[in-house]
């Protein structure tokens, strides 16, 4: 089906960017933007920028930018009409389609089909445990005898494929999915007898995206099979990346930002019983090890991450491995380990969430105190192993990004050891050393010939390669964006001499003062746009900034967003009796600035141009012709700077 034009325009003007992107990246406002870490690449520093009043986004470190749209399309891999798709049900937008022709449905991406028989399972296993016989009985018995109330098996979509080998398989393949892309997803599997399901016999746990998409699925065996893994996962695809998936984060990360803190566990069960009895702001690992992307991902809404894990030696030695990892992203980590007899799903099932939430107040151990506490009962009196446990935690401590809070824990670990804080300073500054000559490729004992390195000859810089007017060609481009509805008055003199005003649209005035000189864009990303603003003068209305930064046409809307995008504003001080010229304060004589800056550099260029080919011409008539084209030139550069007020130096 294919959203109509108009609808789409109406979609595009009821998101607002900063809540489409406030589902994904915390935002705090600064001057008229709001700035986070950006989602697209890592940084420590926020250089993510979002524009309310334009609907715009850019990060200002890898360059990504564009309109609510565009980020759904970047963060969530989204298809265009799935983009808008998502922002129609966010906003409650009616969106009646046009039917899809046999060509736009055989070009639906790979990815969309894979989300498409994704939620047509989740489907079928939701309404099999609810609606069946077998899956009342065993599926919907067994969670509820673990204590699960049925809100929570709806909320989180749990379900159950029945024991049938191929149920589930031989359903969709009614239903249309082909035999390949049932494998390709994973959903089922290829044997000797053909396909069968992946996860027959299974209760089920769909996995999401952060926008609630089911991108994989958890399965758990109900007999004591010891042939058969307990949990079958769905295998990695286009659309399931297991390392930078969090079990449990799309309905977590509201309560994670607002909480500014995230609770990591380990399984399906530890998670839905914390939602269970109230404590939301929980995600899990589903059983792989913590991965960096994993923390990236928790980064974007808080910076504070407690892990709560098993009180037996597997779970302590998990919470170990991911300390120095969320460490070196400059987070803070707690650890919260429970009683041995204990993991989240039972501590939640006995105990009140008062109880909980006490004890992980109460019990949550700097990583610092929490590791020396821990090595140290291992070490006992053995010096040597004491060393170790010493240079383990201080290398801890070396993967902490900021100076100051390595400092501050060097002072606490010395007082936790018992040790000089200058010792553990200088085994810091060894590692630190090592480290940095491991960077920057330098080996021990070696020192780099600095002095008789020479310096290789730079290439010509862009700069230099760029056309004559590019940047005043741009920035008209810019006036047109932002002011081309925007009325202005033209002077002009009519045929009778008389001097004439009237209003005329920026776009107008400058689109009929470039055509009537006979000048054209070079570049053919502004050019497109300056045809689209000329045909609009003809055919009206004038487009607005939306309109391109939402266009189709990639090159258009990046460009559009760059230009339109504008981290700064200046402050109000006409409060202080201090007044700023702002562009919009003098828009006319800002447009014809630069009109005028814009013509005097290509024409200086074309004057250039000409002084060359007189060196090369020997023809007498052929330099006559050219010295009174020089002539000219001049003289059209002598007018345009007596209006710019400027002196050329001849």
């Amino acid at each position: 089906m294919a959203i109509p034009k108009e609808t789409v325009e109406q979609i595009l003007q009821a998101a607002h960017i900063e809540e489409v992107v406030g589902e994904f990246v915390t935002l705090k406002k600064r001057g008229s933007n709001m700035w986070g870490n950006c989602p697209f690449h890592n940084e420590k520093t926020p250089s993510f920028s979002v524009n309310p009043a334009r609907n715009i986004f850019k990060c200002f470190g890898c360059g990504k930018a564009g309109d609510s749209a565009k980020f759904l399309m970047e963060h969530e891999h989204f298809t265009y009409p799935e983009a808008l798709r998502y922002l129609a049900k966010k906003y409650n937008i009616k969106i009646e389609e046009k039917q899809q022709t046999a060509e736009e449905i055989m070009q639906q991406s790979i990815r969309e089909k894979m989300f498409n028989i994704n939620e047509f399972a989740d489907k079928y296993f939701v309404d099999t445990l609810w609606n069946t016989e077998e899956g009342k009985s065993i599926g919907l018995e067994y969670f509820r005898e673990r204590g699960y109330f049925d809100p929570i098996i709806e909320k989180f979509h749990l379900g159950y494929n029945p024991a049938k080998w191929d149920a589930f398989t031989e359903h969709a393949k009614k239903n249309g999915y082909s035999d390949e892309l049932l494998e390709q997803i994973g959903l089922s599997i290829k044997g000797q007898n053909g396909l069968y399901d992946r996860y027959h016999g299974r209760v089920m746990f769909p996995i999401h995206s952060l926008t609630g998409r089911v991108i994989g699925f958890g399965g758990r065996i109900l007999t004591n099979d010891k042939k058969s893994p307990k949990y079958q996962n769905s295998p990695e695809s286009e659309i399931y990346d297991k390392k930078q998936t969090l079990y449990g984060i799309y309905f977590a990360k509201n309560a994670i930002a607002k909480q500014d803190e995230c609770i990591l566990v380990e399984g399906y069960f530890d998670v839905l019983r914390m939602h269970q009895i109230g404590i939301e702001n929980v995600v899990a690992s589903s059983g792989t090890s913590l991965t960096m992307e994993q923390i990236r991902l928790v980064k974007r809404y808080t910076k504070n991450i407690t892990m709560l894990y098993d009180g037996d030696a597997a779970g302590i030695h998990a919470a170990l491995r991911g300390t120095d990892m969320i460490l070196s992203e400059g987070m803070n980590v707690h650890v919260v380990v429970l009683p041995p007899e204990h993991d989240p799903d039972t501590f939640g099932k006995e105990f009140s969430v008062e109880y909980v939430s006490n004890y992980l107040k109460e019990n949550a151990k700097d990583f610092i105190r929490f590791k020396t506490e821990l090595l140290l009962k291992d070490a006992e009196n053995d010096p040597i192993k004491r060393g170790q446990v010493i240079r383990d935690i201080v290398e801890t401590i070396s993967v902490i990004p900021d100076s100051i809070f390595r400092i501050t824990y060097v002072k606490e670990c010395s007082r936790l050891l018992d040790m000089p804080e200058q010792t553990l300073t200088n085994e810091l500054n060894k590692i630190l050393r090592a480290k940095m000559k491991k960077t920057l490729g330098i080996e021990d004992n070696v020192v780099p010939e600095t002095e008789t390195t020479t310096v290789p000859k730079q290439e010509e810089t862009v700069e230099e390669q760029l056309p004559a007017g590019y940047y005043q060609e741009r920035e008209l481009v810019k006036l047109l964006l932002m002011y081309g509805k925007e009325m202005i008055v033209d002077e002009r003199i009519d045929e009778e001499g008389q001097r004439i005003y009237e209003q005329v649209s920026v776009a107008q005035f400058i689109i009929d003062d470039l055509k009537n000189d006979g000048f054209v864009f070079t570049n053919a990303v502004n050019k497109k746009i300056f045809d689209i603003f000329d045909h609009a003068i003809d055919e009206g209305p004038i487009p607005e900034g939306h309109y391109f930064t939402s266009n189709e046409d990639e090159t258009i809307a990046q460009l559009a967003v760059d230009l339109l995008f504008s981290p700064y504003k200046l402050d109000k001080w006409d409060k202080y009796s201090i007044f700023v010229k702002q562009e919009e304060n003098n828009l006319r004589n800002t447009v014809l600035s630069s009109l005028y800056r814009y013509k005097d550099l290509i024409i200086e260029d074309r004057r250039k141009a000409v002084e060359e080919e007189l060196k090369t011409t020997e023809n007498l008539d052929d330099q006559l012709i050219l010295l009174k084209r020089k002539k000219d030139l001049d003289d059209i550069r002598m007018q345009i700077n007596k209006v710019l007020g400027t002196v050329i130096v001849k």
